[in-house]
């Protein structure tokens, strides 16, 4: 069993309640333990993710948010900069599943963070799965 610390922006609730669902069942279906914070904005997820690593208290960690585009460049920065930085901890060992849904308008972020539909949440906690599984699996453990 390991543990695994999910990561969201809380921003908006309706959508981060059906991310962490899904990834919460991803995580307890395979039977590993799991604690939630949160943190302001997308942006600020790579930092608290590299923060708690250097912890050692946990094994991996899912990223969770939604950037929904507006009328300005902002957008763009938030999600290639946050993605930048998910991919940068992970190049450097660090197990993630990146569940930063990145979408047009509040629809799509529905069908995504839906753990009936895409299950996007679920499909991160997955992926952190199998990054810390290949992370133990080439180190020996």
């Amino acid at each position: 069993m390991a543990r695994f610390l999910i990561v969201e922006a809380r921003f908006y609730d309706t959508f981060n309640d059906l991310l962490v669902s899904g990834a919460r069942a991803a995580l307890a279906e395979a039977g590993h333990e799991v604690e939630t914070i949160c943190v302001p904005g997308a942006l600020e997820i790579p930092g608290a993710i590299a923060l708690a690593s250097e912890s050692g208290r946990y094994d991996g960690f899912v990223a969770l948010g939604v950037v929904i585009r507006g009328e300005t460049y902002h957008f763009e920065i938030v999600a290639g900069e946050s993605a930048r930085g998910i991919l940068a901890l992970t190049m450097d060992g660090v197990p993630i599943g990146n569940g930063i849904l990145t979408v047009e308008n509040e629809a799509q972020a529905r069908v995504r963070a839906d753990p009936a539909e895409k299950d996007k949440g679920g499909e991160a906690a997955r992926a952190a799965i199998r990054l810390l599984e290949l992370k133990n699996n080439f180190s020996g453990n």
